[in-house]
């Protein structure tokens, strides 16, 4: 492991190219807050649930998740985009999948199995 020694004045000179407390920005404060994952604000159960979110955190594309589901490629493409809403029977799916994703595709693919 390598020490790397700086002097007082090249730790001065370093810190005031940054910006202090007093001059962050509302905005960048709240991006900051965003982009960190353990002060990241809640997501609201639409922003769990929502089709293009969902598919993401699963990693699948939107042909995987749409057969994933039994359901249309062109109706997963119209939720995504806010075409059409989505029905309380989809909104129940997308809950248990967001709930427990392994649980759910394998129940989904063993009852189209049988």
């Amino acid at each position: 492991m390598a020490n790397i020694r700086q002097s007082l004045g090249d730790i001065r000179a370093a810190k005031r190219g940054r910006p202090s407390l007093q001059q962050a920005t509302d905005e960048a404060v709240a991006k900051a807050i965003g982009e960190d994952a353990d002060t990241a604000p809640e997501l609201t159960l639409d922003q769990i649930i929502a089709p293009k979110n969902l598919r993401r955190r699963l990693n699948m594309t939107q042909e995987q998740f749409a057969e994933a589901l039994g359901l249309p490629v062109a109706t997963l493409r119209n939720w995504e985009q806010g075409r059409n809403g989505i029905d309380p029977a989809g909104k129940s799916l997308l809950i248990l999948l967001a709930r427990d994703p392994e649980a759910a595709l394998a129940t989904l693919a063993a009852a189209r199995a049988a």
